[in-house]
């Protein structure tokens, strides 16, 4: 199964040109057979513009998630501090084997009318 994940352009870029091993989330998905993300890059962008397998999906605590993915994580440690900031516990997706498309997609094409707040099941 797949999920497509909305991410900032600046950082659905660096996952492409293989700088961002990690997406950070907050909170991750319920259904446990997820395998592949589609990404969105938002606004300005507004496309769907490639998708990448989960290798794994690590939970921890912030400080030692970031000692364990800040080399490839493809942020500052300000920026994810800010993120996570009044949160005990930390998800990061660990990209697998990307594909960009050639062509970006609509979210339409995946029979989704908006761009979701975090993610969409596909």
């Amino acid at each position: 199964m797949k999920v497509l994940l909305s991410i900032k352009p600046e950082f659905a870029l660096k996952i492409f040109e293989g700088t961002k091993k990690y997406e950070f989330r907050k909170s991750i998905f319920k259904r446990n057979n997820i395998k592949t993300v589609v990404v969105y890059a938002s606004s300005p962008v507004q496309q769907v513009i490639g998708e990448f397998e989960i290798k794994n999906i690590l939970c921890k605590d912030t400080e030692s998630l970031w000692q364990e993915t800040k080399k490839h994580s493809g942020i500052t440690k300000d920026f994810y501090d800010e993120y996570f900031a009044n949160k005990e516990v930390a998800f990061a997706i660990q990209v697998g084997s990307i594909k960009k498309y050639s062509n970006p997609k609509h979210l339409s094409d995946f029979d989704l009318g908006f761009a979701p707040q975090s993610f969409a099941y596909l």
